[in-house]
């Protein structure tokens, strides 16, 4: 399983105008939901489609994307 979260320190706003916002709404089921924990295929499939839209990587260093990709440990799931 994978957590696709929102990265806050992502400062540029090109992605979430240029098409993010509702690539992230249709997964997450709603903008104000900031993360998601997904199966491993589709958290690779989306990111490849978050990838191709424009202002993926203008973020600075230590956030140059909007949002994150991270591995959940298995006993962090609920039942």
């Amino acid at each position: 399983m994978r957590r696709l979260a929102v990265d806050f320190e992502h400062t540029s706003r090109k992605w979430w105008e240029s098409g993010g916002r509702e690539l992230w709404e249709a997964i997450a089921e709603g903008f104000d939901q900031s993360s998601v924990v997904v199966d491993e295929h589709i958290a690779a499939s989306w990111i490849a489609a978050a990838a191709a839209i424009a202002g993926w990587g203008d973020g600075p260093d230590y956030a140059p994307h909007p949002i994150r990709l991270s591995e959940v440990a298995p006993d962090a799931l609920p039942e």
